[in-house]
């Protein structure tokens, strides 16, 4: 669980112009490896009133907001109902797990009906992105030598490994350990005490951690080949009518 600063939800409801379905906690706090500085990454959605749907003069589809508020650094985004739901469906791994997050700030029971749909919108192609963000995040490592983006390396192969095998979305990487190269709790427990460190001195060389990756890498595509799970998501028709009867019936408002 997260302890959120004082007044940091308070404050962003009060400049914040939509109501919204839910309010999640995303980044190092449900993967399993935040520090006692890590940035508080806040995601959810937000719902446009009727007329800034369907008249000339549309709402905003993304609102974001960057503050420092209790000396932790805080991102926030919120998406549109419908964008949302477009998210789900491309696949975007991002979104699900925004979706799915176990540290829930605010809820309704829009959120729950979106949560019951999560078993449909899960694919196959779901690797794609796991594979495309792993990739990014080791650029990212390479280029800055810090732990952070190693540790989402891992987390991200490994999220994905779990869920091309059994179908089951898991972001917290201390629980995906079986697969993990066995030095990778160490590297957690680096990470916990500062959020931008580099990394630790006991860490394999570069050559060993390529390999690892590159052996990470081939398992979730071996496990995206032989997956279970459907290349299309079912769920799109459902989505379709949640969003359709939001907007008439202001089901957001009960």
């Amino acid at each position: 669980m997260v302890n959120l600063p004082d007044g940091l939800v308070d404050r962003f409801t009060a400049e914040h112009p939509h109501p919204r379905a839910f309010l999640t906690v995303s980044g190092s706090h449900i993967y399993g490896f935040e520090s006692r500085d890590s940035d508080i990454d806040l995601r959810g959605v937000h719902l446009l009133p009727l007329d800034q749907v369907i008249g000339l003069f549309t709402g905003r589809k993304q609102c974001t907001a960057e503050w420092e508020h209790g000396g932790v650094e805080a991102d926030i985004v919120t998406y549109d109902l419908a964008k949302f739901c477009d998210m789900l469906l491309k696949p975007n791994g991002h979104a699900v797990e925004q979706l799915g997050s176990s540290i829930v700030v605010e809820t309704s029971p829009l959120h729950a009906e979106l949560r019951d749909l999560m078993p449909g919108l899960l694919t196959s192609r779901h690797a794609g992105h796991y594979l495309g963000f792993a990739r990014g995040q080791w650029r990212m490592f390479e280029n800055r030598d810090e732990l952070k983006p190693l540790l989402y390396v891992f987390r991200t192969l490994l999220t994905g490994v779990h869920l091309m095998r059994t179908g089951e979305l898991v972001t917290d990487l201390t629980t995906l350990l079986d697969d993990a190269p066995p030095y990778v709790p160490d590297l957690i427990a680096a990470k916990r005490e500062a959020e931008h460190s580099g990394v630790p001195s006991f860490a394999p060389d570069r050559p060993t951690l390529r390999a690892d990756v590159a052996a990470l890498t081939v398992l979730l595509e071996d496990e995206r080949d032989r997956s279970a799970l459907p290349e299309r998501p079912s769920a799109g028709r459902a989505l379709h009518d949640l969003v359709v009867r939001t907007r008439l019936d202001g089901l957001y408002h009960s």
